[in-house]
């Protein structure tokens, strides 16, 4: 036999392809007992020509060795561990690679895992001895037994991590070998997180990926997608989202230690992996926000300017996912933020104005004292030329518009006057600016105002139309936008630009997904996080829909967009909107089962609207029930199959909070052809056993650590009280079949925010089901009692409503609670409870549980405690309850009324001149102020001298005239 390599290699080619195209079957009787033959040889060549004819037989008749797997795998394993030859391990490695793509049953690929020790020491030979190409083939072997959806890898995990960290750690190794190294523990982070916890390798992963953030390559001379930086912040936002408990502590160690070096990319690592990890391990750095805020911003300070627009990044994701903790320590963030504004270098300047602009989205009031000088260095931004920075000037002045509110107009006109001169743009370069421009001057419409804003509209309306015609996906996706607002703030006078705006949102929604991939230059705008989009919308492409999906074109954001001024137009046109509800709703129910989530989003929301506008266009006409009926059926139909199919939580979720929307809008029958189908759905979400529900690969992860979607559960227990103020007490025999599984969230290993999800469900179901709620008493009230002392506001709020209406609604079976509530009420009106809302619904339930029982409370006791609380002050929800209870008791001359005469005085002068509290309340107070003045007459007098003039004589305009 020949000895040359190529000579051998080449042989096997040729006997691979005569094997496929001669032999009909793939059967060729006398090769396979002649390769076994050759491959136990004692001659080191015929063992290795045996080998990679297995290779390439195996691309081309794979099948034809089915019924030979065992002892082909038994023969490999022999080969790997050929100890007299490096030449037959290597041809057995690419044997096994090639033998494992075509593998595809879970019972022989589980064989494999006993072949991961010898594929290791294969491999750390190759590497060696510098064959990196055939090493590689070992991270191709553990790729495809990672993504296996059968329980491979067992122990092999630990030493698959150790060998890929060993590789991605190695500086001397060429970058795409490392990469490859990275990439196999970034799909260990993503399919077999579990596993990574179980074996204890979290700890060992990060403590090499942390560092690997510091060696950014030369991003002019080195492949971007190759960069060790940016691979190992993959692999620690992916290890963030799954396991946030395990990866924050080392994390915050790195950061905090990294921080204080001398070496600038370390300084600049540890603001970068805080931004990183700061979506996964959310919950975790608010609690040590201070200490975080203080790297952050002691690096926003540092002489380097890497380490500077690291910060700027960082602040930026904070802004983003740390909320609403971060926005309370603005006094000593945006000070830091605008000064970073004026930074010498560009890069830093453009992070800055990102950070600003996620900053100030969620501001309120707190930015009022900073707006003047923030609007002065925007304003000179803006006048730059660099057309990146002013594209970021734009979002930030957006985010201050939203945030600042009434206090914006003073700078409004100027906004709107220098958005002209963008919105004229048409060079292709510039195309971008404009659509930041047109974006904006949609914010700035809203928050300015019909009134002011409609006689100025039509230029900007026109150069928006005319904007379209440019053939750029983004403009057109911010036209939409754009229009949008407009509808929003016209309402019946967007009417008159319907037939100019439906054909364009309708030309974008029929859109070939594939066909307009245009200039959508979106890099550019990941850049601006300096990580190209180092965040977990990357993993959404993971879900079986968009599998084969990498593209995240522009066409698909102005569909979504499109897919969204449909429905507004629809909402705030209603009647008028009837010669475009046809085409709509085809779109719409099309768009309801799209690839991506996005557009389903927009699709589910509109479908809502397109009832409300069929409901008025309808209205009257002679066969109008009939087709208004045929689109609700279409509508409620698609609702109940998102419920049940779509895999996407956020849509899920809004799929039930549009049910819930319906049912109060247009009342139960409506809706009560549905109802076993809407209560069957319901139950599934409650269970957790829907399709967006299913949890990935992993079968071993515990409850800690895959908590559920907090938006998607909100919005199934939403759906309860829905069901219990169309049904009243009818709800309960459904109730019946909800409450076990909704009690679950309330266990006591929950998160605080499961359990007020449960109580403020079941008070709401308590309020509007009526006395059905008595039978379930005795299990709901330890809770509730318990909630009572949370250190959650929120929580004692909700449990505070809860206690009320178990009391008003729950007959005898609550009596015997009567005390413990009291008891338990009792802390949130004093000076201890800092949350005005939690004191006011104490406050109402103490007014329930006296207008239910009154002979069951110490009215001596608790009417001073009560009447010291008021007058409401922030939850104004809780007015009818509270002031029918206490003119209750003055117009039945309750005896321990009299006492608190003065007092009552004082807090009904106060509701009179309440501009938030309604007529009815202060109609009640009228009547009951009168009947006081009935009895006390003459001893009234000081007590009226001593309020204000506008407190006396707003009293004395609500009391009824005799």
């Amino acid at each position: 036999m020949e000895h040359s390599p190529p000579v051998r290699r080449a042989s096997a080619n040729v006997v691979s392809i005569i094997a496929k195209y001669a032999i009909p079957g793939g059967e060729w009787p006398d090769l396979l007992p002649f390769l076994f033959q050759c491959s136990q040889s004692a001659q080191e060549d015929h063992r290795e020509v045996a080998l990679i004819l297995f290779s390439s037989l195996t691309e081309t008749i794979g099948d034809s060795f089915r019924p030979y797997f065992a002892d082909l795998q038994a023969l490999l394993l022999k080969c790997l561990q050929d100890e007299t030859s490096n030449n037959v391990r290597v041809a057995a490695l690419k044997a096994v690679g090639s033998f494992i793509e075509f593998t595809h049953d879970a019972s022989e690929v589980i064989k494999f895992r006993e072949f991961i020790p010898s594929i290791l020491n294969v491999s750390r030979q190759c590497l060696a001895s510098g064959d990196e190409d055939v090493a590689i083939i070992a991270f191709e072997i553990f790729d495809e037994l990672i993504e296996s959806p059968a329980p491979l890898l067992g122990d092999s995990v630990k030493a698959i991590v150790q060998f890929s960290l060993e590789v991605c750690s190695s500086p001397n190794l060429d970058s795409s070998t490392r990469h490859q190294a990275i990439q196999i523990i970034s799909w260990l982070a993503k399919f077999k997180s579990s596993s990574l916890k179980k074996h204890k390798l979290i700890a060992p992963i990060l403590q090499i990926m942390c560092p690997l953030l510091t060696e950014s390559t030369n991003r002019e001379e080195d492949d971007d997608d190759l960069a060790p930086d940016r691979a190992a912040a993959e692999v620690l936002d992916t290890l963030s989202l799954k396991l946030p408990k395990h990866v924050f502590p080392g994390v915050f160690e790195f950061a905090t230690l990294s921080s204080q070096s001398v070496d600038p990319k370390f300084r600049e690592a540890s603001v970068t992996v805080l931004g990183v990890v700061s979506e996964g391990c959310l919950e975790l750095m608010k609690e040590k926000l201070g200490p975080i805020l203080q790297i952050v911003l002691g690096a926003l300070r540092d002489p380097e300017q890497v380490v500077r627009g690291a910060s700027s990044f960082a602040l930026g994701q904070f802004a983003e996912y740390l909320q609403p903790e971060i926005i309370s320590h603005y006094e000593s963030v945006l000070p830091c933020i605008l000064n970073a504004l004026e930074d010498s270098s560009d890069e830093v300047k453009e992070k800055s104005y990102y950070a600003l602009a996620a900053f100030c989205e969620n501001m309120g009031e707190e930015i009022l004292p900073f707006l003047d000088s923030l609007m002065g260095k925007l304003f000179a931004a803006l006048q730059t030329s660099q057309r990146m920075l002013q594209e970021t000037c734009m979002s930030a002045i957006g985010s201050v518009a939203s945030a600042s509110e009434q206090a914006f107009l003073p700078y409004a006109e100027r906004v709107l006057e220098l958005m002209k001169s963008f919105m004229v743009l048409t060079n292709d370069e510039d195309l971008r600016s404009r659509a930041r421009a047109t974006e904006l001057v949609g914010i700035v419409a809203m928050v300015v105002g019909r009134a002011r804003m409609e006689p100025i509209l039509p230029p900007f309306i026109e150069a928006a139309i005319t904007g379209y015609g440019l053939e750029y996906s983004e403009l057109r996706e911010y036209t939409h936008g754009f229009f949008s607002n407009v509808a929003e703030i016209l309402e019946d006078g967007m009417i008159q630009y319907l037939p100019h705006v439906v054909p364009l949102a309708f030309s974008s929604c029929n859109l070939d997904d594939g066909s307009a991939v245009d200039i959508d230059d979106s890099d550019e705008d990941e850049n601006v996080n300096g990580f190209g989009g180092v965040s977990s919308d990357d993993e959404t492409h993971d879900e079986p829909r968009v599998r084969n999906i990498s593209i995240r074109t522009g066409v698909l954001d102005e569909k979504a967009a499109a897919t969204q001024a449909l429905g507004l137009f629809a909402l705030h046109t209603k009647s008028a909107y009837a010669p475009y509800l046809e085409e709509s709703l085809r779109i719409l129910v099309k768009h309801s089962s799209y690839f991506h989530e996005d557009v389903r989003l927009q699709a589910i929301t509109g479908l809502k609207h397109i009832l409300t506008a069929a409901h008025a266009v309808f209205q009257g006409h002679s066969d109008g029930a009939s087709k208004a009926k045929e689109i609700l059926d279409t509508v409620m139909t698609i609702y109940i199959k998102t419920m049940n199919e779509d895999d996407d939580k956020e849509v899920v979720a809004q799929a039930c909070m549009s049910v819930a929307d319906m049912i109060k809008d247009f009342g139960y029958v409506t809706v009560e052809p549905y109802m076993p189908q809407l209560v069957e759905s319901t139950l599934v979400l409650l269970k957790q056993e829907s399709v967006c529900q299913q949890i990935e690969s992993d079968s071993d992860v515990d409850d800690d650590d895959t908590s559920h979607d907090e938006v998607l559960m909100d919005a199934v227990s939403d759906l309860l009280p829905a069901f219990a103020k169309a049904m009243g007490s009818h709800f309960a025999p459904i109730f019946s079949t909800l409450f076990e599984p909704l009690m679950k969230f309330a266990k006591g290993s929950r998160p605080s925010q499961d359990r007020t999800m449960v109580v403020a469900c079941l008070a709401e179901v308590a309020q509007d089901m009526g006395a059905p709620i008595a039978a379930y008493v005795d299990t709901i009230m330890p809770l509730v009692l318990k909630e009572l002392g949370s250190s959650d506001a929120t929580n004692r709020r909700n449990a505070a409503f809860c206690v009320g209406e178990l009391c008003k609604n729950g007959g005898v079976a609550s009596l015997k609670y009567f005390g413990d509530v009291l008891r338990g009420l009792y802390p949130l009106f004093g000076e201890s409870e800092p949350d005005d809302a939690v004191r006011d619904n104490a406050a109402g339930a103490v007014a329930r549980m006296i207008m239910a029982h009154q002979d069951s409370i110490p009215l001596n006791q608790v009417l001073p405690v009560f009447v010291k609380v008021l007058p409401l002050k922030e939850d104004h929800e809780e007015s009818m309850p509270v002031y029918n209870c206490i003119c209750s008791l003055v117009l039945t001359s309750n005896p321990q009324i009299a006492p608190l005469v003065p007092d009552l005085v004082n807090v009904f002068a106060q509701v009179a001149l309440s501009p938030v509290e309604t007529p009815e309340v202060k109609a009640q107070i009228g009547r009951a102020f009168a009947h006081l003045l009935s009895i006390y007459g003459q001893q009234m007098q000081p007590l009226l001298s001593n309020l204000s003039p506008t407190h006396a004589n707003a009293l004395a305009a609500i009391a009824p005239k005799s």
